[in-house]
């Protein structure tokens, strides 16, 4: 299946560049036109910006002075041609990867909403020892009955951990820091991690996992210095095609993680140590989308939240770059955190990788560049938490969208937890 999609991206690419001409990789472009193609409104000017194949930008004014050599108006035509015949294939692709994949056993009490709490000062690690009674769960702001509840945590907690290492969307250059931190992660008390954990490469095949997991760090530790960066196939300097690519592995590879780890008991903790996916998104673009591909962004937001919610999967991103990533990137994504509830509010940045991570219940990292500590961050909320669920009403509509809230009846603390789910009745 992987192949197929993969073969069918190219081959669309392929042969678009047959018949435009082959066009130099895009680098850093900046203009103004005026194209009727690309706008309800062909009195309409963008100002268009490609950033080293991370992002793709547009701005109804210019800047003050061009970032680039300014590119031919009939090449910025067939670029922008090229991004939506691309993107619309990259999200058909990411869809049909989902829906292809074979759906989790269902567990018991498959039609209740199971939530995990972690509840935190607001600086501090999770607080244990609350009750039922302390807790009040709002499904759209109206409070539902709590079914059942537990108190959980620490190493006898029914956790597994994933540790994703990225290696698309991490430059080079960063993997072999990376690695060495993860190294010290795995290492600490000796190697004795306190749930059962598992390795994973992203890799611009597709997402390589171990056989089994295991609390032996030292012995994964010995694992992951194996794993040698192979040769990339996706060029990362080879602008839009490069990142939507990158863009489409790397859904595709998610969803083919939780599909797996769905069929497993007890909760599930995704680390994903990168800067994450290119995001695709920004001012203008969202104005470029059709209802088609809104439709498609937003049947993708759905599949993936529903099923890392009945998953029991938590994920967090961890930037490795840290303070060093560009802000423009770094906390571009705080704008796309809020859940949507119909398809005309899709857009491309609502499946980035700190917003998915976000909305599971877990953190998106990037404060340091101290990958290690930030790996002890976000397993620290393992070490206290509380399981609760309640049966969702009966006369909801499919893919209705619940917004959900956790209070705690106790001053200075926060409960955190999935932010929504979309109703599968």
């Amino acid at each position: 299946m992987k192949t197929t999609i993969r073969w069918c991206l190219s081959a669309v690419v392929f042969a678009v560049e047959r018949m435009e001409g082959k066009i130099k990789s895009a680098k850093r472009h900046s203009s103004t036109i005026r194209c009727k193609e690309l706008s309800r409104n062909p009195s309409s000017q963008y100002h268009v910006y490609f950033s080293r194949g991370s992002d793709v930008r547009l701005w109804r004014s210019p800047p003050a002075q061009p970032l680039w050599p300014l590119p031919k108006q009939g090449e910025l035509v067939r670029l922008y041609i090229r991004l939506g015949l691309i993107l619309s294939l990259a999200l058909v692709c990411a869809a049909a990867a989902l829906s292809w994949q074979d759906s989790p056993s269902t567990p018991p009490g498959a039609g209740k909403i199971y939530l995990d709490v972690v509840v935190t000062p607001k600086s501090g690690p999770p607080i244990g020892g609350l009750q039922q009674q302390d807790f009040t769960v709002l499904d759209n702001k109206a409070p539902v009955s709590v079914d059942s509840f537990q108190a959980l945590g620490g190493s006898r907690a029914p956790i597994e951990v994933i540790l994703v290492v990225d290696d698309v969307n991490t430059g080079i250059e960063q993997v072999a820091y990376e690695r060495s931190e993860m190294d010290k992660f795995l290492r600490v008390d000796g190697g004795h991690l306190s749930h059962p954990t598992e390795l994973a490469f992203l890799t611009d095949s597709g997402i390589k996992l171990q056989d089994e997991f295991s609390d032996d760090g030292n012995a994964l530790s010995a694992e992951l210095d194996k794993y040698s960066v192979g040769l990339h196939s996706i060029v990362r300097s080879g602008g839009v095609y490069s990142a939507i690519e990158r863009f489409q592995v790397s859904l595709e590879s998610l969803s083919q993680l939780a599909t797996r780890e769905s069929s497993r008991p007890g909760r599930k903790i995704i680390l994903w140590i990168s800067p994450g996916w290119p995001l695709l998104s920004g001012p203008g673009v969202e104005e470029q989308l059709n209802t088609k591909q809104q439709q498609q962004i937003f049947n993708q937001v759905v599949a993936l939240s529903t099923l890392l919610r009945q998953g029991r999967i938590t994920l967090y991103s961890i930037d490795p770059l840290g303070s060093a990533d560009f802000p423009g990137r770094a906390f571009r994504w705080e704008g796309f955190v809020k859940g949507i509830s119909k398809p005309s509010q899709a857009e491309y940045g609502d499946i980035a990788l700190q917003v998915i991570a976000t909305q599971s219940g877990g953190l998106a990292v990037n404060t340091s560049n101290d990958v290690a500590a930030l790996l002890q961050k976000c397993m620290a909320d393992t070490k206290a938490y509380y399981e609760i669920s309640f049966a969702p009403a009966v006369d909801q509509k499919r893919d209705e969208y619940h917004h959900l809230e956790v209070r705690v009846a106790k001053a200075g603390v926060i409960a955190r937890t999935r932010q929504g789910y979309y109703s599968q009745p």
